[in-house]
């Protein structure tokens, strides 16, 4: 070979391993990039979000990244699955039984957290000037309730024990319609969550509340699920989101007052509201999340498994959807690493 044609193919040799090195430095680029903004979902409930949100814990994990954050408020799990399924969200914060929903109807998600256990937050309501003392005596009456959410299925669960479950009219209302209807004195009862509970009870009476069916075996809470694709590419943010909320648990343990006070200014409510609402709930740290009475681990499966799957088949039944997951699919949805991962470091 001639020193010319040596020179040559050195040349050559050096452009293709800068090509070759330029695409590796890439790709690695594009695996490793953060994204600009993580939108998340919430509902206007004083519960640990709204204090990691007060108390900017989730600044704490994505600002000094570089990652914006930004709050978007649904009125309905409903419409969070809408927004999910649209792919206009990362976060969503629902009752369960939308997560139960998500998972039937395939929108690509992952079930992450349990905010609250629903207690006295939750309830069926009857106007006082009604003669209704007793849920027997809803028998063919009005009764008004967000369909396919927690409180549909304890008014379900509340009907269904004192057998008159098909011997009422319901109707699905969101919250706001709830209360024009209350006030028009078109309803003769009403399940539903705060603050809108609290407007009816300035003039009606609670029958029964999801603290007292949860002591009967009917256990409801509210949950956040990720969306999959967020998740499949980011998973050590996820695994900062769960600390963020472990952080707004933690916060209120030590400093209920301080913790209300937070969520009440971010939700425009009054503190005393706040506090009544969060003491009517019950919160989990991380250890707890994945303990057997709930989430349970990746290994293990807790008792929330069960509860997910028996509330899939009351809502195949009531045609709130058309299949029931299988065991292996609601496993695979709830997914516990990221907690699992968060508690190592």
């Amino acid at each position: 070979m001639t020193r010319r044609k040596k020179g040559r193919l050195i040349l050559l040799l050096s452009i293709i391993i800068l090509v070759f090195t330029g695409c590796s430095s890439k790709s690695k680029d594009e695996e490793g990039a953060l994204p600009k903004e993580v939108k998340i979902g919430i509902i206007r409930v004083p519960n640990d979000k709204q204090v990691a949100i007060s108390q900017k814990y989730f600044d704490e994990f994505f600002k000094d990244k570089g990652i914006k954050t930004k709050f978007m408020f649904f009125d309905s799990g409903v419409a969070a699955n809408k927004a999910l399924s649209s792919n206009s969200i990362d976060f969503a914060e629902m009752g369960y039984t939308n997560g139960v929903v998500a998972l039937a109807t395939d929108i690509p998600a992952e079930l992450i957290w349990i905010h609250e256990v629903l207690g006295t937050n939750e309830a069926l309501v009857t106007p006082k000037d009604s003669s209704i003392t007793d849920i027997k005596q809803l028998k063919g009456k009005k009764i008004a309730t967000p369909f396919s959410s927690t409180s549909h299925f304890s008014l379900l669960q509340a009907l269904k024990l004192a057998g008159i479950e098909k011997e009422v009219t319901l109707l699905d209302m969101e919250t706001n319609d709830i209360v024009a209807a209350w006030e028009r004195g078109d309803l003769d009862a009403a399940y539903t969550w705060e603050p809108t509970l609290s407007t009816l009870k300035e003039t009606g009476n609670v029958l029964i509340d999801s603290e007292t069916l949860a002591n009967k075996g009917f256990m409801t809470v509210n949950i956040d699920l990720v969306n999959a694709e967020f998740s499949k590419k980011y998973p050590e943010l996820v695994q900062e989101y769960v600390k963020a909320l472990n952080k707004g648990v933690e916060y209120y343990n030590e400093n209920p007052d301080g913790a209300a006070k937070g969520a009440a200014t971010e939700l425009g409510i009054e503190t005393n509201d706040a506090l009544t609402q969060m003491q009517g709930t019950t919160w989990l740290m991380m250890n707890e999340q994945v303990s057997p009475d709930y989430l349970g681990t990746e290994a293990t499966p807790g008792k929330f498994h069960q509860v997910f799957k028996d509330t899939a088949e009351f809502l195949a039944e009531q045609k709130s959807i058309s299949n029931v997951p299988s065991d292996e699919d609601i496993n695979h949805f709830i997914n516990t690493t990221y907690i699992e991962k968060a508690m190592e470091k």
